[in-house]
């Protein structure tokens, strides 16, 4: 006998939740089109205008885009010139004075002539090598972020603080260099206290071999990686949708409630806004432009911007690269850098009510 065929039908597959949410989406725009099918063309219209006026007219048009490339090669020309391996052969023996292992300063270190995935990427397996703890390597990523990221964030920012009539040398030892050993110091005290001084003298060496007319057009060609790889997509996205935001009618509040705060800690509140949601860079190059800025906001935006900003990087590069690169899972990463933006902001704030008066 042939054996019995099964006719019963097969169960129909549940509709998952992305599949439900799509659902959701198709009739809304389907019910957009049919009702105002202008708002959706207007959103997409206000998009791309607040976009181009950044990308275009801003880093293609303007002098910026020259700037982040004349920066980012002589940055790799002083890093040729041995500056990062000085400043190693500096802050690592007051790392062991203050009692946390010295490699928990190389990332904030390189990261001041380097970019901040890069300082992840060699920072990580040498924290490892010198057996840092976790509470070690947390530090080190809050300290990371003390720093900024782009090397041309520290140039345009520089020219700011000139135009503003502020002594820059002092700025700069104790919005940059100080907050290296200060900020280990104090979270090794309070927070991570898992820490102990060794001795770690292979320290690691920065100083690239490359022949010096190969760093000038790597670094001017790696600068051009930066602004059409990273800076762009990140401000094309953020202003775009600032954009959307901003037709739909919410931006201004949510521009006002951001700006007010920055104001009341004395950091300037358009080029704050910009160096937490798009770019310290470009926040910088509009900063430098502007006329009449209380010389206080100067300089809380400037600190400001010298961080491991904009979110994109605390939330998104930063656990991705240190939970590939050290001990620390993502989460553990984020949240150590998460602590350094917060002490960042107190860095602005101090840096800008009290020490700026005594500077001009």
């Amino acid at each position: 006998m042939s054996a019995q065929t099964n006719t019963s039908p097969e169960p129909k597959r549940a509709l998952s939740k992305i599949e439900i949410v799509g659902l959701v989406v198709l009739t809304l725009s389907l019910v957009g089109l049919f009702v105002n099918p202008g708002f959706i063309g207007g959103i997409f219209d206000a998009m791309v205008n607040r976009a181009k006026s950044i990308v275009s007219n801003v880093y293609l048009m303007g002098t910026l885009g020259t700037a982040i490339i004349c920066s980012v090669m002589t940055g790799r020309i002083l890093e040729r010139l041995g500056l990062t391996d000085a400043l190693l052969r500096v802050f690592m023996p007051l790392a062991k004075i203050i009692g946390v292992n010295p490699a928990v300063v190389v990332p904030g270190v390189y990261n001041i002539l380097g970019d901040i995935n890069a300082a992840g990427r060699i920072s990580g397996p040498v924290l490892k090598k010198a057996k840092a703890t976790k509470d070690e390597q947390k530090i080190a990523v809050a300290t990371m972020v003390q720093s900024q990221q782009s090397f041309s964030t520290f140039m345009l920012g520089l020219i700011a603080l000139t135009r503003a009539g502020v002594w820059a040398f002092p700025v700069i030892i104790m919005g940059l260099f100080l907050p290296l050993v200060l900020w280990p110091w104090l979270l090794s005290k309070t927070i991570w206290r898992n820490t102990r001084a060794t001795d770690f003298k292979d320290i690691p060496r920065m100083t690239p071999n490359t022949k010096i007319m190969d760093t000038i057009f790597g670094g001017a060609r790696e600068g051009a990686e930066l602004m059409f790889l990273l800076l762009i997509p990140a401000a094309a996205v953020i202003f775009a949708i600032i954009g959307a935001l901003d037709y739909i009618g919410i931006w201004k509040g949510i521009e006002t409630a951001i700006g007010s705060f920055l104001q009341t800690v004395n950091i300037e509140p358009q080029t704050g806004l910009l160096s937490v949601l798009a770019s310290p860079t470009l926040a910088m190059n509009q900063l430098k432009d502007m006329a009449g800025v209380d010389p206080r906001f100067v300089v809380g935006s400037f600190i400001l911007a010298a961080s491991g900003l904009p979110l994109q990087v605390i939330f998104g590069q930063i656990p991705a690269v240190w939970s590939q690169a050290s001990d620390l899972s993502g989460t553990e990463a984020m949240g150590a850098a998460v602590l350094g933006l917060v002490l960042r902001v107190l860095t602005a704030t101090f840096m800008a009510t009290v020490i700026t008066p005594l500077l001009i």
